[in-house]
């Protein structure tokens, strides 16, 4: 499972906890989802920026 996964997966745990009323654990998926979610937008836009310029 990618990066990209894994966030969607912490996303979806937030909204089922906040839905049940567990702020705290809904808070803390909500910030793990984030942090990966950046981590891949960052990978991604390297990995752009090499493709357009031809160097690997």
């Amino acid at each position: 499972m990618g990066l990209l996964g894994w966030a969607i997966t912490f996303f979806v745990i937030a909204l089922i906890a906040a839905l049940f009323g567990f702020t705290q654990i809904a808070s803390a998926a909500v910030g793990i989802a984030r942090i990966l979610f950046f981590i891949f937008l960052i990978i991604f836009l390297v990995l752009l920026i090499m493709s357009l310029t031809g160097t690997r």
